[in-house]
C-alpha cells in the first residue's frame, strides 16, 4: 500500500471522499485512505513531537462480513483503536470500502482477518492499531448509557454562534472542583462533503469551575465547522485547555454512525483513563 509522504492542504486530494465510487467485494488495502494529523494540528500551534494530550480514536463497525474456506460468509462487529499519536487518521470512507472489501473474501479465521486488519490499519495510520473482531454467532453484546455527570442541555442560554468561539469559555471563582459535564448539541460538518456530523460530548476536568453557559454555547458554536471528528475533539481539547487552564482535563465525543461506522475520539492530558465503549443512544 502506498501512502501520501507529503501533507496537502486539501485532504480530499486523490480521496475517495465525496466522489462516485465502485465498491470493490475482494481484499483492498490500498483503498484506505490516511490523512496527515499534523495538517489540522498546526492551526491549533501544535506539533506531533509535543502533543499535550495522549489518547485514541475509538471505531465501532456493524456491517463486518467475509467468506470462510467453504464459501459461506461469516459477520461481525469490530472495534479499532487507533492511538492519538499516530501520525495519520484514517479517512471513514476509505474505512468503509476497505472493510467492504473483505465481504468476497476467503479466510481460514477470524483470527486471521483481524490479524489482516490491525496490519493494513497499523501501516495506515503509523502506529498500532488494535482489532478486536467478534463474530455475531458468539453473541455479542454492547451498552447503552448516558455519563456519569451533568447534561448540559436545559441551561435556559441564547445562542447566535455557529463557528467555534472559544472566547466564550471562562472560568468562574471558587475553589478548585472535579467534574464531568456533557451535551448532546454538537454537531459539526464533514470538512469535504459538508454533511452534518452528531454527537454527544463529555467533558471531564479538574480545576476552577467552568461557566456552564458558556461552555455550552461554545459547544453549540461548532454548529456550522467544517472538520473531521477527530479534529473537532482536538481542536476543543486545546481551546478548554488554554481558555480555563484546567489541572486535569479529557474530552471525548461520540459521534452516531455513518456507512455502518461510528467514530469516538478521546484526548487527555493523561489523568483520565478512557472510558468504556457504551453507546450514546443515538449510536
Amino acid at each position: 500500500m502506498t501512502l501520501p509522504t507529503t501533507p496537502t492542504a486539501d485532504p480530499s486530494h486523490a480521496s475517495p471522499l465525496g466522489k462516485a465510487t465502485e465498491y470493490q467485494s475482494h481484499y483492498a488495502p490500498e483503498l484506505l485512505y490516511p490523512i496527515p494529523r499534523q495538517l489540522k494540528r498546526s492551526e491549533l500551534g501544535l506539533t506531533d513531537a509535543a502533543l499535550p494530550f495522549v489518547g485514541e480514536d475509538l471505531w465501532n463497525a456493524y456491517e463486518l462480513s467475509w467468506l470462510n474456506t467453504k464459501g459461506k460468509p461469516v459477520v461481525a462487529i469490530g472495534t479499532f483503536r487507533v492511538p492519538a499519536d499516530s501520525p495519520n487518521l484514517i479517512e471513514s470512507k476509505s474505512f468503509k470500502l476497505y472493510l467492504n472489501s473483505f465481504n468476497q473474501s476467503s479466510f481460514d479465521s477470524i483470527e486471521t482477518v483481524g490479524m489482516t486488519m490491525a496490519r493494513d490499519l497499523s501501516a495506515a495510520a503509523g502506529g498500532a492499531v488494535e482489532v478486536v473482531l467478534e463474530s455475531l454467532s458468539a453473541s455479542p453484546q454492547a451498552s447503552i448509557g448516558i455519563p456519569n455527570g451533568t447534561l448540559l442541555d436545559e441551561l435556559d442560554i441564547t445562542c447566535d454562534r455557529y463557528q467555534p468561539a472559544p472566547e466564550l469559555l471562562t472560568t468562574l471563582p471558587g475553589q478548585i472542583i472535579e467534574e464531568t459535564l456533557y451535551s448532546h448539541l454538537l454537531k459539526s460538518n464533514c470538512l469535504v462533503t459538508g454533511q452534518p456530523d452528531w454527537a454527544m460530548l463529555v467533558i471531564r476536568y479538574r480545576g476552577s469551575p467552568i461557566d456552564r453557559a458558556g461552555l455550552l454555547r461554545y459547544i453549540v458554536s461548532f454548529r456550522n465547522h467544517n472538520e473531521f471528528h477527530e479534529q473537532c475533539v482536538e481542536r476543543i481539547f486545546t481551546d478548554i485547555k488554554q481558555h480555563c487552564q484546567p489541572e486535569a482535563l479529557a474530552v471525548h465525543a461520540r459521534y452516531t454512525r455513518r456507512g455502518g461506522l461510528d467514530i469516538n475520539p478521546f484526548r487527555s492530558t493523561g489523568d483520565y483513563a478512557p472510558p468504556d465503549n457504551t453507546r450514546e443512544i443515538r449510536q
